[in-house]
């Protein structure tokens, strides 16, 4: 016998932010430095109550992003790390099948007689369910940020399922009913452009482009995770940065890998940065043999 859906409507939830200013001040507070179009798209998704869709080269902040509005309002982080082979069981919900086993090896199952439709119905309750991050994020009645995180790495198979719980945050599961949100949590995808979405998804969603920050972002993102390095070295640091960018190089530095140099910077008490101290920590920004090679050729580091 399937058992009645589970009742359950959207709550009418107060905003997270109150302007645009608000959004760039939170963040802010938790280190990430955001610029007009970033705080305008997050300002939007949180009033609207639509999915933000955030597209851009790996390590320009998207993630983190996600992190810091979590941060900033207080909310929980739920994530979704997406891969290729994803699929409904690892994204949304499954059933504990051994327990099921145990227990119905076990006879200690509902109604007398080992009676079928009652050792069902137990089996497939709430004991057995196992949320995945789809149904965790819908569940929480507290507020929640729902990261899905690299969603262009999973098959495209799994946009349906996407679809399907951002047009309504619901979730039917055959034996349990239709589980619906009660407070629909701020929803961010991330991608990396390594495949094209479908635009149904995309349609669902606002759309933010974050690119690598100019230099004047990238030095103050640096200063505020570096507070120490001196002003000097963290605008050589982001100068040289920018000219690795403009390399044919297999993967470009990411703000994560500058803040990771300047660090480093910090850790060998340099006070000036020249051709040696960058030749011996070019490893701290460049992970590949070949764009070392390339590098140090064209920066004349040899």
């Amino acid at each position: 016998m399937e058992k009645p859906a589970i009742p359950a409507t959207p709550a009418r939830q107060a905003p997270l932010f109150s302007d645009i200013d608000d959004v760039a001040r939170r963040l802010a507070e938790t280190g990430y430095l955001a610029d007009t179009a970033t705080t305008t798209a997050v300002f939007l998704a949180d009033r609207l109550g639509k999915p933000l869709l955030v597209e851009g080269p790996a390590g320009v902040g998207k993630t983190e992003l996600a992190r810091a509005v979590a941060a900033a309002t207080g909310s929980g982080l739920v994530r979704l790390q997406c891969y290729e082979g994803v699929d409904e069981a690892r994204a949304l919900y499954e059933w504990n099948h051994a327990k099921q086993i145990l227990r119905i090896q076990s006879g200690n199952t509902a109604g007398p007689g080992g009676d079928w439709d009652a050792t069902k119905m137990d089996v497939f309750s709430e004991e057995f369910l196992l949320s995945r991050p789809l149904l965790t994020a819908i569940r929480r009645t507290d507020p929640t940020v729902l990261l899905i995180d690299e969603t262009d790495k999973a098959d495209i198979e799994i946009e349906g399922l996407l679809l399907e719980v951002l047009s309504d945050f619901a979730v039917t599961v055959p034996e349990l009913g239709t589980i619906t949100a009660t407070r629909t949590p701020f929803t961010l995808l991330t991608s990396n452009a390594t495949r094209e979405l479908s635009e149904a998804l995309k349609r669902r969603c606002l759309f933010l482009h974050i690119d690598f920050p100019d230099p004047d972002l990238e030095r103050r993102i640096l200063l505020s995770r570096v507070p120490e390095l001196p002003e000097h070295l963290a605008a050589e640091l982001v100068r040289i940065i920018g000219v690795l960018r403009g390399m044919q190089l297999k993967k470009l530095p990411s703000v994560a890998e500058t803040i990771d140099w300047g660090r480093t910077i910090l850790a060998l008490g340099m006070d000036t940065i020249d051709d040696a101290t960058v030749a011996a920590t070019l490893g701290v920004v460049l992970k590949h043999q070949s764009d070392q090679v390339r590098a140090s050729g064209e920066l004349r580091l040899n």
